[in-house]
């Protein structure tokens, strides 16, 4: 397939890992905040290829974890009431809230439903007058406009019956907090493609600057990995720290500027709590004040949620880069994709779900995950797609 199978290329990937292992001369640590480069990364056996001394932290770059329990716990007692038709993109459905999740309380009969759009939400609240149609905005910057076109065209449109749950956060903030946390080992960043396409990578400059950090703006097949490695090795090993962009047929620096100023328009900046990281100022978007009638948190006033997370889940610390989850006693017993206790396990970009699914210390108990890479087998590019 077209500008996919390009980036699967095994002899280009071996040519690349050689590379990488050729210019390594000292233990480097980086980081990816990209769920999708994460499974990617895991999947393929990349860090398990790479030279001795480097590696990769997984940090929080999945939307649906890095959800706070609170959010998910507000999202339920919405969803449960009679007069509620809640909507929720699919990875939504499963995350488990203090008691229960989404799609058991589907299953006892609230009206729950997935969109793939929040302008399907604006369409079921023009369809059901007499109801109240919630979307639950979550994500990054990415999915960041349509959530705010939404906003925006059920306001001109005069639909009342409309309103939103935001939990979005922004990956900048993030970054910062990460640097600044006195346990952060992070040398390097991998910036995620997806985010910077819709922002362009501006606001990565002063962090570079500040930190000393290389920031490569990367995309999320293998070859767009193992380059953006290579990269971010270079400057580390050449005493640079700046922000390059590996992924030029997506990125540019300034990103799409009538998305940023859609988003603008409906949002403003705030502070947001990050599972697993905590409280970050400036770190997510709220609704405007003259938008403030679509806040699902006010019309329905669930501001004061009390939350309970499962005794036995560690994703803050697996969120964060602290532990991987092969240091979680549950991993793979008490919670597995059929049976998840956090949101890493349940999300497809989750770090748990990523690596239950390469099958990682589910079989030999740790070592080697026993992973084809695509740098290290001759085979067909296509057996490598997600």
């Amino acid at each position: 397939m077209k500008y996919l199978d390009e980036y699967r290329d095994p002899v280009l990937a071996r040519n690349l890992l050689t590379e990488i292992h050729r210019i390594t001369t000292r233990p480097w640590t980086l980081m990816e905040v990209c769920g999708g480069q994460t499974h990617t990364i895991v999947k393929q056996g990349i860090d398990e290829a790479l030279p001795e001394g480097v590696r990769m932290i997984h940090g929080p770059g999945c939307p649906v974890c890095v959800t706070p329990l609170e959010q998910v716990d507000k999202a339920l007692a919405i969803a449960a009431r009679p007069d509620v038709i809640f909507t929720s993109y699919g990875d939504m459905l499963r995350v488990p809230g203090s008691t229960t999740d989404l799609l058991a309380l589907k299953a006892r009969g609230a009206d729950v439903r997935i969109v793939y759009s929040p302008l399907d939400a604006v369409k079921i609240a023009l369809a059901n007058p007499a109801k109240q149609v919630v979307f639950f905005a979550v994500g990054f910057e990415t999915t960041a406009p349509a959530n705010a076109m939404a906003v925006a065209e059920a306001a001109r449109r005069g639909i009342d019956n409309f309103s939103v749950l935001v939990s979005h956060v922004l990956v900048p903030p993030a970054m910062t907090a990460l640097l600044e946390s006195p346990a952060n080992e992070v040398q390097a960043f991998l910036a995620a493609g997806h985010v910077c396409a819709i922002m362009g990578w501006t606001e990565y400059e002063p962090i570079a600057a500040k930190y000393r950090v290389p920031i490569v703006v990367t995309g999320f097949e293998p070859l767009d990995l193992l380059e953006g490695i290579l990269m971010a090795i270079r400057q580390l090993e050449d005493g640079r720290f700046e922000v390059e962009n590996q992924y030029p047929r997506a990125v540019t620096r300034e990103g799409v500027l009538p998305a940023q100023r859609q988003v603008l328009a409906v949002f403003e900046i705030g502070p947001r709590k990050w599972r697993g990281v905590g409280d970050i100022p400036d770190s997510g978007y709220r609704l405007r004040p003259e938008y403030a009638r679509f806040d699902a948190e006010i019309r329905f006033d669930v501001g004061d949620i009390r939350t309970n997370e499962h005794p036995a889940c560690i994703a803050g610390a697996i969120l964060t880069g602290a532990k991987t989850p092969l240091d979680c006693t549950a991993y793979g017993t008490l919670c597995s994709p059929r049976n998840p206790l956090g949101a890493p396990m349940v999300s497809s970009e989750g770090t748990c779900a990523a690596f239950h699914a390469a099958g990682r210390g589910l079989s030999s108990g740790g070592g080697f995950s026993g992973a084809q890479p695509l740098a290290q087998v001759g085979g067909p590019a296509a057996e490598t797609r997600r």
